[in-house]
C-alpha cells in the first residue's frame, strides 16, 4: 500500500548514532535510539490525551449535574465512559497500528477526538453527553496505544520501564494543570467551553504528531490486513497466562487512581467545603505525588528489576489505602490528614503501570501494537468498570477508599497467585515473564549504552 503525503516519515526528535533499521519483532536496541526531551514530550502528550480529557473537566462536574438536571452518579458516568470507550478503542486500534503503521491510526484518531469534543460542547442532555464521552474515549485510544507501541518498537525490559516512567513526568502535568485550567475556563465561559478547549488541544497535538512522530514500523514488519490476523494476535495473548496476569495489574492500579479522580470532586468540595479553585489547587498538589512516584520509579528501575519493584509496591499501596480509609472514617488530622494519606497513596500507584506494562510487552514484540492495545484496554476497561462503584456506594470518602482498597487487594492477589513473583527465587528469576512464549522467536537482551 503506497504511503500518502500526510503520513510521510519525518526524522522526528531522535538522536541517532547511526542508521539502524527499526523493528518490532526483533530485539529492541536501546543504545541505537536515544530519545531527547522533545521526543519524550511528544509521546507523553499522546499518552496524556485521555488524562487531559478527563481532568480538565473535573471541576465542572457539580455544575454539569445542576445544568443538565441530573444526579451525581450520572455525571460520574461521563468520566468512566471515557475509560470504557478507551478500552474498546485500544483493542481496535492496536491491530490497525500493526497493519498500517503507527502514524496513520493516531492522526485519524486525534482528528475524530477534535470533532467529538465540539459535539460534547453542544450536548443537550446527560444521555447524549455520556454517549459522546464513550465515543471520545474510543478515538483517544489511538494516541495512547500508538505511543506505547512506539516505545516497544525500540525498547524492552528495564529500558522500556524507565522510558515509560519518564513519560509520567509529562502525563503528570495533566493533574497538575488541567483542572486549574478547566476551572478557569468554566468559570469564565461555562462548562461547555471546556470541550472547545479540548478541541484546540487536540488540534495542536495533531500538528505535532504530523510533523514530528517518525514511523517506527516499516512496511516489511507490518501484519496482514483483515479480522483473522487481529484475532490471531489476541488468541496468542490470551494463551499466555503470565501475560494476562501482568497485563491486568495496570488496570487495577488505574482503578485505584480513577476512584480518587471520580470521587475527589465530591469528597473534597462537598465533604470539606472547598471551592472549585481550591479543589483545583489541591488536585494539582496531589498531582505532584504522581509525578514524583513516576520519577522515583524511573531511577530505581535502573538497578532493580521491574518485577521486584511490583513485588514491594503493591503491598505498600494496599497499606496506604487502608490508612486512607482509617483517616477518612476518623477525620484524624482533618483535611491535612486526608491530603497527606492521598499523597502517599497516589505516589505508590505510579510504581504499578510502568513496570507491569514493560514486563508484559517484553513477551510479545512481534505484535507490539496488539499487545499494547490489550494492556491499554485492560487498564482503561478495568478502571472504567470499577471506578463507578464509588458513586454506587455513596460517593463519599468511605466509598472512595473502599474501592481503592478492593482494587489494590485484587492486584496483590493476582501477582501472588498467578505469577512466580512471591515464590522462592521467583522475583530473581524473570524467566516466567521475559522468555517469549511458545511460537515466538527468542529475543536478545537489549544492548545498554
Amino acid at each position: 500500500m503506497p504511503n500518502k503525503p500526510d503520513i510521510r516519515e519525518p526524522m522526528g526528535w531522535i538522536e541517532m548514532g547511526e542508521s539502524i533499521p527499526m523493528t518490532t519483532g526483533g530485539p529492541a536496541n536501546s543504545s541505537a535510539y536515544q530519545p531527547n526531551a522533545k521526543y519524550v514530550l511528544l509521546l507523553g502528550l499522546m499518552c496524556a490525551l485521555p488524562a487531559v480529557t478527563s481532568d480538565i473537566y473535573l471541576p465542572s462536574l457539580p455544575e454539569v449535574a445542576i445544568d443538565l438536571h441530573t444526579t451525581t452518579t450520572a455525571v460520574q458516568l461521563t468520566m468512566s465512559g471515557v475509560l470504557v470507550g478507551g478500552a474498546v478503542g485500544q483493542l481496535v486500534v492496536g491491530p490497525l497500528s500493526d497493519r498500517f503503521g503507527r502514524r496513520r491510526p493516531v492522526l485519524i484518531g486525534i482528528v475524530l477526538h477534535i470533532v467529538i469534543s465540539l459535539l460534547c460542547a453542544l450536548a443537550p442532555g446527560i444521555g447524549t453527553l455520556v454517549a459522546l464521552r464513550v465515543v471520545q474515549g474510543f478515538f483517544n485510544a489511538a494516541a495512547t496505544v500508538v505511543a506505547i507501541a512506539v516505545i516497544r518498537d525500540r525498547f524492552t525490559g528495564s529500558d522500556a520501564s524507565r522510558l515509560l516512567s519518564r513519560l509520567m513526568l509529562v502525563i503528570g502535568v495533566a493533574p497538575l494543570f488541567a483542572p486549574t485550567v478547566g476551572g478557569l475556563i468554566a468559570g469564565q465561559w461555562g462548562w461547555r467551553s471546556v470541550f472547545v478547549a479540548l478541541a484546540v488541544f487536540g488540534a495542536a497535538l495533531w500538528l505535532a504528531v504530523w510533523r514530528r512522530l517518525p514511523e517506527t514500523l516499516p512496511p516489511e514488519r507490518r501484519r496482514a490486513a483483515g479480522l483473522g490476523p487481529a484475532l490471531h494476535g489476541y488468541r496468542v495473548l490470551l494463551h499466555d497466562q503470565h501475560f494476562i496476569a501482568i497485563a491486568v495489574l495496570p488496570g487495577l492500579g488505574m482503578a485505584v487512581l480513577m476512584s480518587y479522580v471520580i470521587g475527589s470532586p465530591f469528597v473534597l468540595r462537598e465533604g470539606y467545603g472547598l471551592s472549585a479553585n481550591q479543589f483545583a489547587l489541591l488536585f494539582a498538589m496531589n498531582g505532584v505525588a504522581l509525578v514524583g512516584g513516576a520519577q522515583i520509579n524511573a531511577s530505581i528501575v535502573r538497578r532493580v528489576a521491574p518485577i521486584r519493584i511490583l513485588r514491594c509496591a503493591l503491598p505498600l499501596l494496599l497499606v496506604a489505602a487502608v490508612v486512607l480509609l482509617i483517616i477518612s472514617l476518623t477525620r484524624a488530622g482533618g483535611l491535612f490528614g486526608m491530603l497527606a494519606a492521598l499523597w502517599v497513596t497516589l505516589g505508590l500507584i505510579q510504581f504499578i503501570p510502568p513496570n507491569a506494562s514493560a514486563i508484559a510487552l517484553s513477551r510479545h514484540g512481534a505484535i507490539a501494537g496488539t499487545a499494547a492495545a490489550f494492556i491499554g484496554a485492560m487498564q482503561a476497561g478495568v478502571a472504567g468498570v470499577v471506578s463507578p462503584l464509588v458513586g454506587v456506594l455513596g460517593g463519599d470518602a468511605r466509598a472512595m477508599c473502599l474501592v481503592m482498597i478492593g482494587s489494590a487487594t485484587l492486584a496483590l492477589l493476582i501477582l501472588a497467585t498467578a505469577t512466580p513473583a512471591y515464590r522462592r527465587g521467583g522475583w530473581l528469576q524473570l524467566e516466567g515473564f521475559t522468555t517469549p512464549p511458545p511460537g515466538q522467536p527468542p529475543r536478545e537482551a537489549p544492548t545498554r549504552a
